[in-house]
């Protein structure tokens, strides 16, 4: 039996740690990544809570307590983000209602995401903390994204190019008249 060959990770995309570890390549968040975190200013979720443009902050449904928006750095078309008005990093310090209304606005999302963009499933939930994978760590919030049979190609895997089908604006248009539609 050859000794198996350990490799630094994060070096060459072809050089392994293991032949058991697998990588999910996603290169194109990398954007986000490369982002200054206060470039949005102190919090960017509570600068899009405030009332205003909505179009351009990409939010496409309000609660009393929290709000849907889509997120800038998308891993698929229709990745939305619920997150509360509060400024506040950990869910249970939100008050009961708010938590309620988050998953209450997350199932809605998903019947909408579901009737209105064909969604197969989801990859639904939340990182809480930075240790957790928290991109912005300070201000709680969910994340789903939709997903389709056959969604991943050999587009990301050998062009190192994400294929988005529509666009941030026209889909937030899409999803909101959709939220409007449920009666929410």
């Amino acid at each position: 039996m050859k000794p198996k060959k350990l490799f630094l990770p994060g070096k060459l995309p072809e050089l392994r740690v293991s032949k058991e570890l697998k990588y999910l390549w996603a290169p194109w968040r990398m954007g986000y990544i490369r982002t200054p975190k206060n470039e949005f200013g102190p919090c960017l979720f509570c600068d899009k809570a405030k009332i205003g443009d909505d179009d351009e902050n990409l939010v496409v449904h309000r609660g009393e307590h929290s709000y849907v928006l889509l997120n800038l750095y998308p891993y698929n078309n229709g990745h939305l983000m619920i997150s509360s008005y509060d400024h506040e990093e950990n869910f249970d310090a939100l008050t009961s209602e708010t938590q309620v209304e988050m998953m209450n606005l997350s199932s809605e999302a998903m019947s909408v995401l579901r009737e209105d963009l064909n969604a197969d499933g989801f990859n639904f939930g939340a990182n809480f903390g930075e240790v957790a994978g928290a991109g912005i760590k300070e201000h709680i919030h969910l994340h789903i994204v939709p997903r389709w049979i056959g969604d991943t190609n050999f587009m990301p895997v050998m062009g190192h190019t994400k294929v988005m089908m529509d666009g941030l604006k026209e889909t937030r248009k899409q999803l909101s008249a959709a939220f409007g539609k449920n009666g929410q």
